[in-house]
């Protein structure tokens, strides 16, 4: 078989186009070989290649430019199959690598949000010698419409009568005709059709298309013309969405948290207020230790497993034992009642009627084929996710260096362990049996929004606890001796240590993230898009040493560290014993500790010269003095002496002005974070000051930027390329002037807060600022609401008022409903394609529904490590599906915004 590939680019002076594709016959892609195309004039270029006649192949273009730079054009990979004739002339145009409309590609809207009810074929047509085939990928038209063509000729309906194209494809939409006698130069265009009677609705913008000039030959010959996009005449598609956790959802048949078959009631109210997106805190397992801490949702120990907290327990079944029943029941409406999630007490219930469910149907379950079929397609990731449960709650302990044999993961030993002739094999398929309905609840819920038009976003965290089975299974994916978080900021001015291990990204790379392919592909199964939590953390992640306690300690990962010489030619003197050390002088103490200045300095400090100071080595780490300081609780005032001067302690050790890197084999430092607010800064002379400045300001926002993006250019694609869900990035903090450059090639969406504004030059961001390619939000669950917020510094909410809002009065002491309405119906007219709102905030509209609790709103505290993630609405899901007043609110603001179309 002859291919003959003509593709329009509008080449620049020096520019050639080439071709490759996955054989190699189109040169292999990866070997890096391409074919380059002849420039026949008019922006045209082609090339003839002969075919295998049944090769089934993905090919495409890319551009060298005159300095030797490739450039490959975006989109999936186009698709080339067999063919009934002898030659194939494909007619392509180039697809630019950034293009804000490709989006639309994902799940979320092919899958879900503008899939077509109903596909339909073309008639089959006669056998011709000579045919031309329209292929036009267009995956916006709506519910009762359809694609056609129409044009100057009697074949193309003479401008009258539109030619329905066939969707089975969709959202490639074809069409095959009789190419004989259409001859060059035809104009014709795209238009859509209601599918009742085929009359047009709307007509594409722009000049008309035109045929292009088609081989006249004997031989058996199919013209393919692939066009990418329908020119709509109406905007860009927006749409609105809502973000909640599952456990804060309330239900009257809950048990004291929500639940995956909880979702069905919210989907309900999504549909009766136009929203079209659930956007979910991650919902996998992250029991660990039984207690508050495993309430933290982004320390999973398995990015696998599902958490069993999500289970509704009447869809496993009813005990025999009715007495049970009513004992379960009564905890179901006591926990129920509570105001917010008692995590403890909630996961307590639910798994000893786990136990009972378990022994009481396992045998009958443990045979059928709908279990049999999850066993075999999950057994990878479930054989060593139920072991190490069991061996998690044999040793009392989820930290498997303290598993005597079982510490180093070993899958002989594993496999011998899960053997079903195993007398303990029962205290192993409980946790089969437990993922194996959670899959079953999930996927039910996850049909249910499907049906009704609802699209489901994920969450994917930046790390994984130290203690999971990843690092178990797999510890050569991570870097165990370093802990990820986040430089200082708004959120925390000590910076965050999330206590994660960091990624080894090469160990990753060498087997072409398989890793991060396989967790994405368990996500896509529930999830139609997904926000990457930090993304930062693709460029580079802020690696706090195992020792520290702060993130003030940090340092960027990957990073460039500097010598004491390229230090030293910043016109810094290195002097590792100033700037390397914990600077420590006698006036500092009483500021630090105040009435316990002399016993600090007594009990755990050493004076090396007059009036300098040391920490003892007992005390000369900043885990060293944490784990010397933990208490029973049992002295309150004690313990409030005990943390004043731990804290002073801590702050002592991040009195250094470099922090030392751990990985170059010969000393290399970083300058601290945030190093102007030490004392050790303020004590220099003006002269190092100056140059510690010009330094600092260098290595920061300078030295990295070329760097970070390789390093993410690495890694992203790869994880964009390796679903078809929406992706949408979380890029907060300290962002690299490089991030919305690679986000932008990449089609990610950013993440757009009125608070938090990219531009350091202004206050609040105004949400008709935002990019396209963005969810614009009023507040995230690491924040507070916007009632909390509104609360917290009068003149700021003050200043808000009259700048953003455009009052001159003086704002109300809270956030009335009236406040709040004129926020979010801001948002709401944004340019954003998504705006997705807490529910928290969406509810603060209405002052008869929202909570009085406004503190109670809120999440997460980023700097408190240990929050307690236990909000849950005060309002059930019952209740505010039959709020009409407030629901008829909603539902007409977001059409007023236009984002309840499905076109």
């Amino acid at each position: 078989m002859k291919r003959i590939f003509k593709l329009h680019y509008q080449s620049q002076w020096g520019q050639t186009a080439h071709i490759s594709g996955s054989g190699e016959v189109l040169g292999n892609w990866d070997t890096g070989r391409a074919f380059a195309m002849r420039y026949e004039g008019n922006f045209l270029w082609t090339i003839e290649i002969e075919f295998p006649d049944n090769a089934t192949l993905e090919y495409k273009y890319l551009i060298r430019h005159s300095d030797g730079q490739l450039s490959w054009e975006g989109g999936e990979n186009r698709l080339l199959k067999p063919e009934w004739a002898e030659t194939v002339e494909h007619y392509d145009e180039y697809r630019e690598a950034s293009d804000q409309e490709r989006v639309l590609f994902s799940k979320v809207f092919t899958e879900v949000i503008l899939k077509p009810e109903t596909l339909y074929q073309q008639t089959v047509i006669p056998v011709l010698p000579r045919r031309l085939r329209f292929a036009l990928f267009a995956p916006r038209v709506g519910k009762g419409f359809g694609m056609a063509v129409v044009g100057g000729h009697e074949q193309l309906g003479n401008w009258q009568k539109p030619l329905l194209m066939s969707n089975v494809h969709y959202p490639l939409w074809e069409l095959e005709l009789d190419a004989a006698g259409l001859e060059q130069n035809i104009p014709y265009k795209y238009v859509i059709v209601r599918l009742n009677d085929l009359s047009i609705a709307t007509w594409e913008e722009g000049a008309n298309r035109m045929l292009p000039a088609v081989i006249f030959s004997d031989d058996p010959l199919l013209t393919i013309i692939c066009q990418e996009y329908f020119r709509y005449p109406v905007g860009l598609w927006k749409g609105a969405g809502l973000a909640v956790p599952v456990f804060s959802l309330r239900s009257n048949e809950s048990f004291g948290v929500g639940e995956f078959n909880d979702l069905k009631k919210l989907v309900d109210w999504c549909v009766l207020t136009g929203l079209k997106m659930i956007q979910l805190l991650p919902v996998n397992e992250t029991v660990a230790t039984h207690s508050w801490l495993d309430s933290y949702p982004y320390k999973s120990i398995s990015v696998m497993a599902l958490h069993p907290m999500y289970l509704h327990l009447p869809a496993l079944g009813t005990l025999n034992d009715q007495k049970l029943m009513k004992e379960f029941e009564k905890k179901r409406q006591e926990l129920n009642q509570k105001p917010c999630v008692d995590y403890v007490e909630v996961t307590k219930a639910k798994s000893r009627y786990f136990k009972l469910i378990f022994d009481q149907e396992w045998e009958r379950i443990s045979k059928s084929d709908e279990y049999l079929r999850f066993f075999e397609e999950n057994k990878e990731w479930l054989i060593p996710y139920a072991a190490f449960c069991f061996l998690r709650d044999h040793f009392k302990t989820s930290d498997f260096r303290e598993w005597d044999g079982y510490a180093v993961y070993n899958p002989d030993q594993i496999a011998a362990l899960t053997d079903p002739v195993q007398l303990f094999h029962e205290h192993i398929a409980v946790h089969y049996y437990i993922q194996f309905q959670l899959d079953q609840q999930l996927r039910k819920a996850v049909d249910y929004a499907h049906a009704k038009g609802i699209a489901l976003k994920g969450d994917i965290p930046i790390g994984v606890s130290p203690n999971s089975i990843e690092t178990w299974t797999e510890p050569a994916l991570f870097n165990l001796n370093g802990q990820a978080g986040a430089p200082p900021d708004d959120f925390a001015i000590m910076g965050q240590n999330w206590g994660f291990p960091t990624y080894n990204w090469e160990m990753m790379e060498a087997d072409g993230f398989a890793w991060w392919k396989k967790r994405l592909k368990m996500m896509e199964k529930y999830f139609d898009a997904y926000r990457i939590d930090h993304i930062l953390g693709f460029f580079r992640i802020w690696e706090i040493p195992k020792h520290a306690v702060h993130g003030l300690l940090g340092y960027f990962k990957p990073g460039l560290p500097m010598t004491s010489t390229e230090i030293e030619d910043w016109g810094l003197w290195f002097d590792h014993e100033r700037l390397a050390r914990p600077y420590i002088r006698g006036y500092m103490l009483h500021d630090f500790f105040g009435e316990y200045a002399d016993e600090v300095r007594r009990t755990y400090l050493i004076e090396t010269e007059e009036d300098r100071y040391t920490l003892k080595p007992k005390f000369d780490t900043q885990q060293k003095i944490f784990a010397h300081f933990v208490t029973d609780g049992s002295n309150k005032k004690s313990n409030l002496k005990n943390s004043f001067i731990r804290d002073g302690l801590m702050s002592l050790l991040n009195e250094v002005l470099f922090v030392r890197d751990p990985y170059t084999p010969y000393p290399a430092w970083h300058p601290r974070i945030a190093l102007y607010f030490t004392y050790s800064y303020r004590d220099l002379d003006e002269a190092r000051k100056n140059a510690l400045n010009d330094l600092y300001i260098h290595y920061y926002y300078k030295r990295h930027e070329e760097y970070w993006k390789y390093h993410a250019l690495t890694k992203l694609p790869v994880l964009v390329g390796a679903s078809r869900m929406l992706v949408c990035g979380e890029d907060l903090g300290m962002v690299p002037e490089v991030v919305p450059e690679v986000m932008r090639q990449l089609n990610i969406l950013s993440l757009e807060i009125q608070r938090m504004p990219k531009n350091p030059r202004i206050e609040f961001g105004h949400p008709n600022q935002a990019p396209y390619l963005s969810v614009c939000t009023t507040s995230t669950h690491d924040m507070s609401t916007v009632r909390g917020w509104w609360e917290e510094d009068k003149a700021k909410t003050q200043r808000f008022y009259q700048r953003i809002l455009g009052h001159n009065d003086e704002a109300p002491f809270f956030a009335e409903p009236w406040v709040c309405f004129e926020i979010i119906r801001q948002h709401l007219h944004s340019p954003a394609m998504w705006t997705i709102f807490p529910i928290q905030d969406l509810l603060a509209m209405d002052g008869a529904l929202r909570w009085e609790q406004t503190d109670e709103e809120r999440i997460n505290v980023p700097s408190n490590p240990e929050n307690k993630w236990r909000y849950r609405m005060a309002l059930s899901l019952d209740e505010l599906c039959k709020a009409d007043e407030f629901n008829q609110l909603l539902k007409g603001m977001i059409h007023l915004s236009g984002r309840d179309a499905d076109y």
